[in-house]
């Protein structure tokens, strides 16, 4: 059956999942960089980024290889798609991830401006919807025939699900940094009541693991 999951979704201490004064150049907000640490010394990582081989094993590389498993499409906020913000200039970008995306599903980008499919190699295709969640939840779990549907972010989009009782299990890989401010996962949403419990937790060195389900 088809569930929609947030998978390596990392937060600091104090809950944030994005650092004060996001920028084009600096997208995840200042102070952010480590709360990805524990990721990019993943195997998982290191293969998306062409150096196959190399990386770490362990409970993080676990967890990273686990969140690509089962996954029949994605969804994503635009943000989490490309730094272009307004009316698409043209269609000269194409993602973060060049020309052939780590996804190799259909992914679902939530935008106000309307744009024609983008296919990529390795069997990605970039979906842009412009007539909300619900939507990019409905076609997200028609392309999934059966598989899961990760959710990818960021913190926005993911509150946006929340509160619309779409998600039905999230991996928070929880950093040991502190932001102070930015963007904040949980602020005003009450987990207990939405029927989520906790399943698991993992600490390593470089994050602790929880695993929140819905009941």
């Amino acid at each position: 059956m088809t569930e929609l999951k947030v998978r390596c979704f990392s937060i600091s201490l104090d809950g944030y999942g994005a650092g004060p004064n996001q920028s084009l150049e600096n997208p995840m907000g200042e102070g952010a960089g480590g709360l990805h640490q524990w990721f990019r010394g993943t195997r998982t990582f290191q293969s998306m980024i062409g150096n196959a081989g190399k990386g770490t094993d362990g409970p993080d590389e676990d967890f990273a290889a686990r969140g690509f498993e089962n996954v029949g499409a994605w969804i994503l906020g635009r943000n989490m798609f490309g730094p272009v913000r307004g009316p698409w200039p043209d269609d000269s970008w194409k993602g973060w991830w060049g020309d052939e995306p780590p996804y190799h599903v259909p992914v679902f980008v939530l935008t106000q401006y309307p744009r024609a499919p983008l296919e990529m190699k390795g069997g990605t295709t970039f979906y842009f919807v412009t007539d909300g969640i619900q939507s990019a939840y409905e076609q997200a779990r028609a392309a999934a025939k059966g598989k899961d549907i990760r959710l990818g972010g960021g913190v926005a989009t993911v509150r946006e699900f929340l509160q619309a009782g779409l998600v039905d299990e999230m991996h928070l890989a929880i950093s040991p940094v502190l932001l102070g401010s930015g963007e904040s996962l949980f602020a005003g949403l009450d987990l207990n009541a939405m029927g989520f419990r906790c399943t698991a937790h993992v600490p390593t060195a470089a994050a602790t693991h929880v695993v929140l389900r819905k009941d």
